[in-house]
């Protein structure tokens, strides 16, 4: 790295897919204005994830941002979880997280443990312990971004495939809404009224009782530093299920919010990814 003038700045490898084509989300805007942030305090340099892992080595540190879903370059992903271990440098998110990180098995996992998250279930002799539900979904446990997702009317498991797909109750819900957490400091929330727009997200006013619910995920997961985003479903009865905990790449929808939460967020990343190299 070519260090600036004055005292050596941290050098931080971006990791992004600029190219990655998201169904109502532009990552390669948001990767843009973030690497354009951080470089105020970080020397950066962007890289693709299939390239990571080679270029590791000369940093401080690894960002790991909108790369997409690691399945399309898992092995890629695996040398450099690896060459991350046995190198000194760092990675934001910290790589000891358990939710989305290591796979769906979490949502079995909380399910079991009786958490207010969507039932699931990945083995066909507990499809019974699932509620009745008008259709259910089956999706694979590595699975990202609906690769794999299918709709079935009655729970199923194909033969052979107990421990490697995920199996729950299609769930009637008046909105989705995600809470975002740097660390466990949360940053804010938006959500979607309408269910059939994902991604026509909004500003979201959380009561108390919705970050309490928010904050139970983030204190059960394991990461130490990075970005993590909650994603929730309102039931018809006004309560909230945990549809997924992104500790990965979460997408930010920095689009979504004012200015100053946006400024807010970044400062605070910031303070993040020091603390880790601290």
């Amino acid at each position: 790295m070519i260090a600036s003038s004055g005292a050596p700045r941290p050098s931080v490898l971006f990791v992004t897919d600029l190219a990655y084509e998201a169904r109502g989300r532009r990552y390669c805007d948001e990767d843009i204005f973030l690497t354009s942030r951080l470089r105020e305090t970080f020397d950066v340099a962007l890289c693709h994830p299939r390239d990571a892992a080679s270029l590791l080595d000369g940093f401080d540190a690894a960002v790991v941002r909108n790369s997409g879903p690691v399945l399309h370059y898992q092995e890629a992903y695996d040398a450099f979880r690896t060459r991350a271990r046995e190198s000194a440098v760092r990675v934001y998110n910290t790589l000891d997280g358990r939710a989305d990180m290591a796979g769906k098995q979490y949502l079995v996992d909380l399910s079991r443990a009786g958490f207010p998250v969507i039932p699931t279930v990945d083995r066909a002799a507990d499809l019974g312990l699932l509620p009745r539900s008008a259709g259910y979904v089956v999706k694979p446990k590595l699975g990202a971004d609906s690769v794999g997702l299918r709709f079935t009317e009655e729970p199923e498991f194909p033969e052979g495939a107990d421990g490697t797909l995920l199996v729950q109750p299609r769930i009637d819900f008046r909105y989705e809404v995600s809470f975002y957490f740097v660390d466990h400091d949360f940053q804010y929330a938006l959500h979607a009224p309408r269910p059939e727009r994902r991604w026509v997200l909004e500003p979201y006013a959380p009561a108390s009782a919705d970050l309490d619910f928010a904050h139970r995920f983030v204190e059960w997961n394991t990461l130490t530093h990075g970005i993590q985003r909650v994603d929730a479903c309102r039931t018809p009865e006004g309560d909230l299920l945990l549809v997924e905990l992104e500790d990965l790449n979460p997408y930010l929808s920095l689009d979504r919010v004012p200015e100053e939460v946006r400024e807010a967020f970044v400062d605070r990343m910031k303070d993040s990814v020091r603390e880790l190299l601290a």
